[in-house]
């Protein structure tokens, strides 16, 4: 997919989990332009092994990765913060424990531009909350073959962006122009994280914003399912800060969920992956 537009910048927060960042910069390396530019940023990992395999994962392409690093841990939200400000294009703010698959970025990117009310676009993946496949709000196991996946999905139809309440925060793309009007992460009241985007996402709303799916993007995310759909942590902090700030939000989410309005476009690209199967375009493991 060639684009007019500049890519989004691509910032990874890492703190510790070696493993899991090493497969999620693998598949980025393997699924991105050479010149794509991505920041990574070291929240002061206690995991001694992983700064210097960020700094040799980052000498190996520079200008186009760049590391920043930490020697005090500053949370979820400073961290990406700070790499918010360093953009001068929309961002994805990618989660350490996901992998990506063939054509990803881009989706994101034309998703982002096909419409400037768009603040926010988050993928379809197998543990993303409200935006799970092939299971509504369930943590699905990750697949083996996600490039297959993301190609079936890419072909099963024209995208059509439908709303979300909010985005899920293991892949989300932000639009500049949102940025630019809303500013960052509310850092003061969601400082170590849960909730930031969520209130971001609201914010966007009560300005004019839409925060959409991009139906034709594919993103395998391992991480802990426990948050359940409103993507907060299991505490009560969480979200009292959430609901001072909107008071509408869990009726939102929880109406979301009662009707699952995504239900007809998950089914058509269910289909989708059982045709291509059948056909032998599919291991046979994919449902």
């Amino acid at each position: 997919m060639t684009l007019a537009m500049p890519l989004p910048l691509i910032i990874v927060p890492v703190f510790n989990a070696l493993e899991h960042v090493q497969a999620c910069l693998q598949s980025i390396e393997r699924t991105v332009p050479a010149d794509a530019s991505i920041l990574l940023i070291d929240d002061a990992s206690t995991d001694k092994r992983v700064r210097p395999f960020l700094q040799s994962w980052v000498d190996g392409a520079k200008p186009f990765r760049r590391l920043l690093t930490h020697d005090v841990n500053r949370g979820f939200v400073a961290t990406v913060n700070e790499g918010m400000q360093t953009a001068e294009t929309d961002v994805v703010l990618l989660n350490s424990d996901t992998e990506v698959s063939m054509g990803w970025l881009e989706s994101l990117a034309v998703c982002l531009a096909s419409d400037h009310s768009i603040a926010t676009a988050t993928p379809w993946s197998n543990n993303g909350e409200i935006v799970s496949i092939p299971e509504f709000c369930v943590s699905n196991p990750a697949p083996g073959h996600p490039d297959a996946i993301a190609r079936s999905i890419r072909a099963c139809g024209t995208p059509q962006y439908p709303e979300l309440p909010t985005a899920v925060g293991f892949c989300m793309a932000i639009s500049k122009r949102a940025i630019r009007r809303l500013g960052l992460f509310d850092e003061q009241s969601f400082g170590r994280g849960y909730g930031e985007e969520n209130d971001f996402c609201m914010r966007a709303e009560q300005s004019g914003f839409r925060n959409v799916l991009c139906d034709d993007a594919y993103v395998v995310h391992h991480g802990n399912a426990s948050f359940g759909p409103l993507g907060l942590k299991p505490d009560a902090g969480s979200m009292q800060r959430l609901l001072a700030k909107h008071p509408g939000y869990q009726e939102k989410i929880t109406e979301f969920i009662r009707t699952n309005p995504l239900a007809p476009r998950r089914q058509e690209i269910l289909e989708c992956l059982q045709r291509n199967r059948a056909a032998g375009n599919l291991p046979a493991e994919i449902r």
